[in-house]
């Protein structure tokens, strides 16, 4: 078995000047670094007091599976031999709030659009889709159902 391991720094920028001493005193923004990248700007959701122009962790989330979905769909079709010439996807979720303010996804929905040049393969490509979930890193560490309902049009 080979392991891999990731490391990524989380540096909190939101202390408007008092730190934490009331939950309106500070501002919930956030930078993600990792060695040698461009650093990713966070902050939590709106509803939770978030900016709306940074990335929040929920849509970090979608992101991480559409990614990998990806990126493991392409691998597939370029072994199969089908040419994929443009691969979108909308990703969404959905989660739910506790009374406790705890909460949890309940799913993720994937809706890859590809393109191909093999007329004569599609259907063969949207297959892989179906594998490239199997495979994927990402989706197979969550606790939710996460489905993939492609597109692939030539």
């Amino acid at each position: 078995m080979k392991k891999h391991h990731y490391q990524i720094r989380i540096r909190w920028t939101g202390n408007t000047g008092s730190g934490t001493s009331s939950y309106t005193a500070y501002e919930r923004d956030f930078d993600i670094l990792a060695e040698g990248k461009p650093v990713w700007p966070g902050s939590a959701d709106q509803a939770f007091r978030g900016n709306p122009q940074r990335y929040n962790p929920e849509e970090m989330l979608l992101a991480s599976l559409s990614a990998c979905h990806k990126l493991w769909y392409l691998h597939l079709c370029a072994d199969a031999g089908i040419t994929v010439t443009a691969y979108e996807d909308q990703a969404e979720g959905q989660m739910v709030q506790r009374r406790d303010g705890g909460g949890q996804f309940e799913w993720v929905r994937l809706s890859p659009k590809v393109q191909i040049l093999e007329a004569a393969r599609r259907q063969e490509a949207i297959q892989l889709h179906e594998r490239a979930h199997e495979l994927c890193f990402i989706a197979n560490s969550c606790n939710f159902p996460v489905r993939c309902l492609p597109t692939v049009r030539v």
